[in-house]
């Protein structure tokens, strides 16, 4: 059976996580400081602080910027559950924002209702790796904790200003024979803070634990003031560390594979029934896996493809919808027709040829 999910672990991640076992540093220690160096070097963000999960990135985050407990924190009905339970935990009141189907993210008319309502902070899920119009958001002024778990390592385009200048650069780089590098700013850098989550279905996985990054220095003070003070029970051990700093290194090479398979996969459902998400900025969006948007039960394609050898599971099953489904099927109706009929397919680089054609000719012929 080709499960759904699998992390990608080569020899050079196997080889990390070995190294700190012989040398028996298992703790946070200086893998957990390189984690965070190569995370800076990658996004450009001024501070950062590697802990044991996203959940306790969400509290940090939160922590950091203060907010009276009366507030209402704005949510993706897609969102994983355990922002609303972090949320309420805290003692904040969530409000559980619709999304739209084309996209599987929270529409901006969403937001601007959610202020309305009282809505003080924004957590933007950056679902299945699509890069939202961040402008647009930001243009409403409210704070931003983007969740980057799904979308890491994604960049958006340049600004227009520097398009020309970019064009030149990139055929001087073609000239030379190099690879050109991502110009814009990566995701992650737009809001006040960034969870860069490390769980184990994640883009970039640590076995378990979350990157919390501040873009500039004005956040980071906070969120510093609170790294030097956390109990070493709230950081990322560094055996955990050695994988996910293997992992971004690695990044660019498993991306290029995810980006091949997402290609072929798409082909084959063009002349079908169901359909893909729609991808704004496809260039600089990260390839997190496969979602299909079915046009008939998930049951009989779930029930198909497993004859033919192969896991599929919804995609939105560890969401908040999914979680509080009877509470909030009425209001968030989008969000809870992708929980009923979005599909995720087996994407993963360690996926072999032969297993990929298999999901290729299942993806042709669903019924």
């Amino acid at each position: 059976m080709i499960q759904t999910y699998s992390s990608t672990i080569r020899r050079k991640e196997m080889e990390s996580v070995l190294t700190c076992m012989v040398d028996e540093k298992i703790g946070p220690g200086e893998m957990n400081a390189r984690l965070i160096q190569i995370v800076k070097e990658t996004t450009k963000c001024d501070g950062a602080i590697a802990l044991r999960s996203s959940a306790l990135a969400l509290e940090y985050a939160l922590n950091a910027l203060a907010l009276p407990k009366d507030s209402l924190i704005m949510l993706s009905a897609l969102a994983p559950s355990w922002q609303i339970i972090t949320v309420e935990r805290l003692g904040y009141s969530a409000l559980v924002l619709d999304v739209e189907e084309e996209t599987g993210l929270v529409p901006v008319a969403n937001v601007e209702e959610g202020i309305k309502e009282g809505g003080r902070l924004l957590v933007l899920h950056e679902s299945m790796g699509i890069l939202p119009d961040i402008k647009a958001y930001l243009a409403l002024e409210v704070p931003i904790i983007e969740d980057i778990s799904q979308s890491a390592l994604a960049y958006y385009p340049e600004e227009e200003k520097n398009e020309e200048a970019s064009v030149s650069e990139n055929k001087n780089s073609d000239a030379e024979g190099e690879k050109k590098e991502p110009r814009g700013k990566r995701a992650g850098m737009y809001g006040l803070y960034a969870i860069f989550g490390m769980e184990d279905r994640d883009v970039v996985t640590s076995g378990g634990g979350a990157v919390l990054f501040a873009p500039n220095r004005k956040e980071w003070i906070p969120l510093k003031a609170l790294a030097d003070n956390a109990p070493s029970t709230d950081i990322m051990p560094d055996m955990n560390a050695a994988l996910a700093f293997v992992e971004i290194k690695e990044y660019a090479r498993n991306e290029e594979t995810r980006r091949e398979l997402f290609a072929l996969y798409s082909r084959s459902t063009m002349s079908g029934r169901h359909k893909t998400f729609v991808r704004a900025n496809d260039e600089g969006s990260t390839v997190y896996s496969f979602p299909l948007v079915l046009n008939s039960g998930f049951k009989d394609v779930k029930s198909y493809a497993q004859k033919k050898g192969i896991e599929v599971r919804q995609a939105f099953e560890n969401s908040i919808i999914a979680l509080r489904q009877e509470q909030l099927a009425e209001k968030c109706i989008c969000a809870n027709s992708l929980l009923l009929r979005c599909a995720l397919f087996p994407l993963y680089p360690r996926l072999g040829q032969k297993d990929a054609s298999r999901i290729v000719k299942v993806l042709s012929s669903l019924p």
